[in-house]
């Protein structure tokens, strides 16, 4: 394999796909990247600042989640949410 030259969707730069990355991405059963490195930072970067505080509806903790919810379902810190994942597959 050969290092391929792709086109970055949001800025339009052109980057290297190595071919230790196509390898790595072949593995994994990953298509291709559309965004250059700086720009996968960016928007991955976008969606870690953009959670939500709430209460958990099981304990009463204060915990953030990566969706706003809707409020006509329970939402539920990260050991609530583990802990009704347990007892629902027993």
């Amino acid at each position: 394999m050969e290092t391929k030259q792709l086109t970055c969707q949001d800025c339009g730069n052109a980057f290297d796909f190595t071919a230790e990355e196509q390898q790595f991405f072949a593995e994994k059963g990953f298509q291709e990247p559309k965004r250059c490195p700086n720009c996968r930072k960016a928007k991955k970067d976008s969606r870690r600042s953009s959670f939500t505080k709430v209460t958990c509806s099981s304990c009463g903790a204060e915990t953030e989640v990566p969706f706003v919810p809707k409020g006509d379902r329970p939402v539920y810190c990260r050991a609530c949410f583990e802990e009704k994942g347990k007892s629902m597959a027993a």
